[in-house]
């Protein structure tokens, strides 16, 4: 158990990962001299890129990408842990990961994580998504060992998925993490509520950097990173869709104090399912 403070970054990606670094570089240094020694990064912090084409062109292989080269550089610069919410790497298999990255404050790197669930959805607004067209989907949850913290990975649509942070929080995680890019629709129904479910539902912190604001592709976000406290109260928000910073003080004691109160995670039971049919006719008969 331990106490520190944790910080997300808000961000407006764009098409370019040079330009989006210079972006990654200046809010995290602003996170750090805020006292943070955890920040986190949102979903596609490295580019956000619709075009297919564009996309193949602008993702790299991990040794190779802009953004893995300088997290691993601010972090040891900084001294603090750095979760690169996630980018696009290019696999070995010629296929694209979204990848998140979490670094200590030597600057190594303690564990990566690949997004297990692909946003494919039709909105009411004419929005579609396929992103297994485009991503490899992960296949396996991972819990980072912090000293101070366990903490467990998610990346955006993930959050709509609480068996994943269920078995994250039953691991040992204390903080529970889905970095976005929420789409503005999704995220003006949907985003607060999952967020402080998830918390709520596990006696977790959950941290949550997102995107915000319409994207030099054409697409909108809907901002609003989060940190949550296990008992659902909203410590620190980056209100609107604006880049930004917000820092709150994380005490995992409140995690083991708030699974003690509603030992849910204890009392889970395994259970059948029985279908029952009903026929009018016979019934009535």
């Amino acid at each position: 158990m331990g106490i520190f403070k944790a910080a997300v970054v808000q961000m407006r990606s764009g098409t370019e990962p040079a330009r989006n670094v210079v972006d990654f570089d200046a809010l995290v240094r602003e996170a750090a001299g805020r006292g943070a020694s955890y920040v986190q990064t949102p979903e596609m912090t490295g580019a956000i890129i619709r075009d297919k084409a564009d996309r193949a062109n602008a993702f790299k292989a991990e040794e190779k990408d802009e953004v893995v080269a300088a997290a691993r550089r601010l972090s040891a610069e900084l001294g603090i842990y750095l979760h690169v919410g996630s980018t696009g790497i290019l696999r070995q298999d010629g296929k694209i990961a979204n990848r998140a990255f979490l670094f200590a404050p030597d600057g190594t790197l303690v564990g990566r994580y690949d997004k297990i669930h692909m946003f494919d959805v039709d909105l009411d607004n004419g929005e579609s998504w396929r992103e297994s067209a485009t991503y490899e989907p992960g296949h396996e949850a991972v819990v980072a060992h912090l000293g101070v913290a366990k903490l467990g990975f998610g990346i955006c649509y993930d959050i709509r998925f609480p068996q994943l942070f269920r078995t994250e929080a039953l691991a040992g995680a204390e903080v529970l993490t889905a970095p976005a890019a929420f789409t503005r629709q999704t995220g003006e129904a949907h985003w607060h509520v999952l967020q402080r479910a998830r918390a709520i539902e596990n006696g977790a912190f959950v941290i949550s950097a997102a995107q915000g604001g319409v994207h030099e592709d054409g697409r909108e976000t809907f901002g609003h990173s989060l940190i949550v406290d296990p008992w659902g109260r909203v410590l620190a928000e980056v209100t609107g869709d604006e880049p930004g910073v917000a820092i709150a003080e994380i005490d995992t004691a409140q995690s083991a104090a708030a699974r003690a109160k509603v030992p849910n995670l204890r009392n889970a039971r395994e259970f059948a399912v029985s279908h029952v049919e009903w026929h009018a006719q016979r019934a009535a008969s």
